[in-house]
């Protein structure tokens, strides 16, 4: 039965990975089909690519242990994570579905948090003692301070490249952005792989450890990072254009120049948190930057009601999927 629900487990682990890259494909690509650089097609091969080269260079697997110590180690069972991933898939699925652009990353961990609590409240314990409180609470900073902080490097690269090509015909200008667009969605779909394929990669360590084929400490074995990072990339190819809708063109207008800054502010953005090994959204930081290039030409050129609208979304992906995994915890804890 455990081998089963192991097998179980790791299926729908890369199942989320897969969903997390076609739910998230529009990060990496909506400013570069919105300014009409590359097609939607070619678009998505791009970023699947580079999505894919990530497992070349990020092996440190810093975000993959965050992940895995989101919950108290007595309180992982495969139940738990089988609880917290169905949530996850069932949000993914949802946000995806009305083309909302909320976070993969904290519906996974939102998923396995409130699944390690419900099985805490069966064994009589506090919920609370079923999770480790630090990288929860680095998780629920970034939710404020990842767009911010891709709105400010957002700005200040705007600033520094008006600056530089200030001299520069409009026409000549616009063809270099259209070229340099290549490489800034290059590269931040190079850092959406290493941050988002990490987040995976600890569950499917923790289950196996959790099924005791690993023990705490082991090394992770390579087709786990492999089977992610493959995952990731074939999600991206199969796109999600609902959301490419709304990250190009409902939050504000955005030119070859803007998407350059964006992009570049995104992939810094998303660089310096992997380097620190904090789960971050990858949504949440280009929206960020997004919105910065729109506010470098004035307030009014941002929607500010789309906004708000992905700020509440952003605000009730953890508790709701924590509610949810609580519930299928709830329910798988009457068969097993």
């Amino acid at each position: 039965m455990v081998t089963t629900l192991l097998v179980v487990v790791i299926v729908l682990a890369i199942a989320f990975d897969y969903i997390n890259g076609f739910h998230d494909a529009a990060n990496s690509i909506a400013t570069i089909v919105s300014t009409k650089v590359l097609s939607p097609f070619q678009a998505v091969l791009w970023a699947a690519l580079f999505n894919f080269a990530a497992y070349f260079y990020f092996t440190d697997h810093k975000v993959a242990n965050t992940i895995a110590k989101t919950v108290v180690e007595n309180f992982i069972t495969l139940e738990v994570i089988l609880a917290g991933l169905l949530a996850a898939i069932t949000w993914n699925l949802f946000t995806w579905w009305f083309g909302i652009p909320s976070s993969s990353s904290h519906t996974l961990i939102g998923g396995f948090a409130g699944a390690g609590m419900a099985k805490a409240a069966t064994v009589g314990a506090g919920i609370m003692s079923a999770i480790n409180l630090a990288p929860i609470l680095k998780v629920v900073a970034f939710i404020v301070l990842a767009p911010v902080i891709g709105m400010i490097i957002s700005v200040i690269i705007s600033i520094i490249i008006l600056h530089i090509s200030k001299n520069a015909r409009p026409s000549v200008a616009e063809k270099w952005f259209k070229r340099l667009q290549l490489i800034s969605s290059a590269a931040l779909s190079f850092t959406h792989g290493g941050n988002d394929a990490q987040k995976v990669m600890g569950i499917i360590y923790v289950s196996m450890v959790a099924a005791n084929v690993l023990k705490t400490g082991d090394a992770m074995p390579e087709w786990i990072p492999i089977s992610c990072y493959a995952a990731i990339a074939l999600g991206t190819m199969s796109g999600g254009w609902k959301i490419v809708k709304t990250m190009g063109s409902k939050i504000t207008k955005v030119n070859a120049f803007e998407g350059v800054a964006a992009e570049t502010a995104g992939a810094v953005t998303l660089g310096i948190t992997e380097h620190f090994g904090i789960p971050v959204s990858t949504t949440h930081t280009i929206t960020g930057s997004i919105v910065g290039v729109g506010l470098l030409k004035r307030v009014s050129a941002v929607r500010w009601g789309v906004t708000v609208s992905l700020l509440w979304a952003w605000v009730l992906t953890i508790p709701v999927s924590a509610t949810l995994a609580a519930i299928v915890y709830s329910v798988i804890h009457l068969f097993f």
